[in-house]
């Protein structure tokens, strides 16, 4: 039976002021969609497609000046052009919104307790008193897994982690038990393991109160997982729309496809097809199709007119009951796509050529370079047995003082510190990839910055190309800043402004005192190297999109020919296709160059297709160490297991079926100390344990082991999986299957 209709958007247009001479800029072009009772409704799209202006015309929170066109009726009710005071009655308890940064979204001055309080006192009638609406705003928090739901409602928004303020958030939407929820990116800027506890709480909070959501995301894989039916958005458009088994397994539109197929997976290791170009700036659309111009099939026809959202001939019925089954796409090629993967409609670039191109019939170009890399991997000189080390750091410290306060004085006398890093180990090899991951305040980045100080560590030992750091003469330090390089996570933050790019990137070659005719001459061999055109030298970086300024941030590490790369998160500001040509580029440029590379990332996914060796922190140390497919098959640690289980995957079928282990609580804060194992208290083989086990756990910190020669698989556990000897009473780890 189809479920009734809760919210119909038809031919919504959002045009924002374009300035004082100029003519509205349109956001959202004719967008339509319907949200049924009880069903998540995923909107997907790059940057600037249209999904969040989108989200927020259907709550009436555009920005001032705004112009709001088209229909959007909530159970009868039409609210655009809908009083403002009627507006806010509406907003909260038939309609309410999860924002992407609650930090923001929540008053910063008033405890979270009374801001959702506030909520219920709004709309509910009899109005209820300040500590009946109290007492409900800590069972809200309560039910969306909130620890300590108490301490929670009488803290301020700032005093919270991102995960914590995210679940406050999604309390205070489902405070009034709304029909509709409005989700927007709820997960961007979380670690995978709070993104698991945040969508398993917004999972709960839509059941029991049984609203719809529309859940707007730039992560295929939590999509995948939560929802019921897809939109694809692209230049302020819906493009295609399907039940999520159909749109995921049988796109129609080549922007899907190609979308789909940038993804990193978790189980699989295949060719990433890049979508060439960048999307339209917004009101700067072409005529006809606005993707026709990044397109590989487009034909003239693609140029001339705008192809309408239609059904697509053939579609099959949805898999998932009551939701419909209209697979609809606004494509003149559906079929042509239809009989192409995405390796073959976007085949890997040619160094320096632009990816895309002609349909290639065989896609045997994406196997051979899936077969390229693979034997690249394989016969890397990192892997041998006894291959030298580019870096070796052992059992590294790093704190910082915290000065003690009396009243409004503030003494300099440090008398405590806070421990970033303490007890870190890893070692790089010529020619290979190792990933450090972990989630926020885990220490990675603290690593990678003691590594590029070029200084005698606190504790511990570091040692870059055979020099011990501890021992580093100054006349050492030039050399190696020229063998050592960095690329940052924010590429407009690390690229003189001022500069050109052919200056940014000669600029290392001249520090090395390269003569400036040759280095000159490099400049558009690099830029060729990096798959960017050479006359792009006399440009700045603000003429560039993100994916290609990092591509120049690439362009000026490589310059001096390093033997070892420190990548800070160098595509995690990125979209999906772009992350995909940057990730292209890695490998190429490694099966290319050689340089060993230090890769810092809290996305596993990306860490499977670019990594050689995976290193795991968490609380500021190492806890496992492995071969990539050893440890992603065989994970020995539980945060590491916990870890892989709650990386989405791109597949609604396989997301559906796999286990999810949602860790309880929050990551240590930085410098949190304790004794014992500090993972303990979200380990949920601990939870499990027999009591001496516990003490064991509670009273010593556990040390790597496991390290041989036949098996370099390291794990700081007690009882690391596989154990079956490990005294313990094991129970079933907690599941948040969405």
């Amino acid at each position: 039976m189809t479920r009734s209709a809760i919210l119909e958007v038809r031919d919504l247009h959002v045009s924002l002021p374009g300035g004082r001479r100029s003519a509205p800029v349109p956001v959202v072009r004719g967008v339509s969609l319907t949200l049924r009772a009880g069903e998540v409704l995923g909107l997907v799209g790059e940057s600037g497609a249209g999904k969040s202006m989108t989200a927020l015309s259907l709550l009436g929170l555009t920005p001032p000046g705004a112009v709001v066109r088209g229909s959007v009726r909530l159970l009868g009710t039409e609210l655009v052009g809908l009083p403002v005071r009627e507006l806010a009655q509406q907003r909260g308890r038939r309609i309410a919104m999860v924002f992407q940064d609650p930090l923001t979204a929540f008053t910063p001055v008033r405890r979270i307790g009374d801001q959702i309080g506030e909520a219920l006192r709004i709309h509910q009638r009899p109005r209820p008193t300040r500590e009946s609406a109290l007492r409900r705003a800590v069972g809200l928090l309560e039910s969306v897994g909130v620890p300590e739901p108490d301490r929670a409602a009488r803290a301020y928004p700032h005093e919270l982690s991102g995960g914590l303020r995210q679940r406050a958030m999604i309390a205070m939407a489902v405070a009034n038990r709304p029909d509709v929820i409005v989700a927007d990116e709820p997960t961007s800027a979380l670690d995978v393991t709070v993104q698991a506890q945040v969508l398993d709480a917004l999972a709960v909070a839509r059941k029991a109160t049984g609203a719809a959501l529309l859940l707007v995301s730039h992560d295929l894989g939590v999509i995948a997982g939560a929802a019921d039916r897809v939109a694809v958005m692209y230049a302020g458009r819906i493009v295609e729309s399907a039940p999520v088994d159909d749109l995921f397994s049988r796109p129609r539109m080549p922007y899907t496809l190609g979308l789909i197929g940038s993804v990193p997976r978790l189980d699989d290791v295949g060719t990433l097809t890049p979508v060439p170009g960048t999307p339209p700036a917004p009101g700067t659309a072409p005529p006809g199709c606005s993707f026709a111009p990044r397109c590989p099939i487009a034909d003239a026809h693609c140029e001339q007119a705008e192809p309408p959202l239609a059904r697509v001939s053939g579609a099959t019925a949805a898999t998932v009951p009551g939701v419909g089954d209209r697979h609809l796409a606004a494509c003149f090629h559906t079929g042509t796509t239809a009989r192409h993967t995405a390796q073959e409609l976007f085949p890997p670039s040619v160094p320096g050529e632009r990816s895309g191109g002609p349909v290639a019939g065989s896609g045997s170009g994406a196997g051979a370079a899936k077969a390229a890399v693979a034997g690249a991997k394989a016969t890397a000189p990192g892997l041998r047995p006894g291959a030298d080390q580019v870096l070796r750091i052992t059992g590294l410290t790093k704190s910082y003082p915290l000065p003690r306060r009396s009243g409004l004085r503030l003494r300099r006398r440090p008398v405590e510190a806070l421990h970033a890093v303490e007890g870190a180990d890893l070692d790089v090899r010529r020619g290979e990839t190792v990933a450090l991951v972990g989630e926020s305040g885990a220490g990675k980045s603290t690593t990678l910055s003691e590594v590029i100080a070029f200084a005698a560590p606190e504790a511990g030992r570091i040692e870059i190309l055979g020099h011990d750091m501890a021992h580093l003469r100054r006349a050492d330090v030039r050399g190696l800043r020229g063998r050592v390089q960095l690329v940052l996570q924010d590429p407009m933050a690390a690229l003189d402004p001022r500069m050109t790019v052919g200056a940014i990137i000669a600029e290392p070659l001249l520090a090395q005192r390269t003569d400036k005719a040759r280095a000159a001459a490099r400049t558009p061999e690099l830029l060729r190297q990096v798959g960017l055109d050479p006359s792009a030298a006399g440009r700045y970086p603000h003429e560039f999109s993100g994916g290609q300024r990092q591509r120049i941030a690439f362009a000026r590490a490589l310059a001096v020919e390093p033997e070892l790369l420190l990548l800070d998160e160098p595509v995690s500001a990125l979209d999906v296709s772009v992350q995909a040509g940057i990730l292209e580029l890695l490998r190429r440029l490694q099966r290319d160059l050689g340089p060993a590379c230090l890769f810092v990332t809290h996305d596993l996914a990306v860490v499977r297709q670019i990594a050689d060796r995976l290193v795991v922190m968490y609380g500021g140390r190492t806890i496992e160490s492995g071969g990539v497919t050893e440890v992603f098959a065989r994970p020995r640690h539980p945060y590491t297991k916990a870890l892989l289980s709650a990386v989405p995957l791109p597949d609604p079928r396989a997301e559906r079926a796999r286990e999810r282990i949602i860790l309880p609580g929050d990551p240590p804060r930085a410098g949190e100390r304790t004794a014992g194992c500090l993972f303990r208290a979200r380990c949920p083989v601990y939870q499990g344990a027999a009591p001496e086990a516990r003490a064991l756990c509670e009273r010593e910190t556990p040390e790597p082991a496991g390290r041989s020669a036949d098996d370099p698989h390291v794990a700081a556990c007690h009882f690391p999986y596989p154990d079956g000897k490990a005294p313990l009473r094991h129970r079933p780890a907690s599941k948040g299957q969405l």
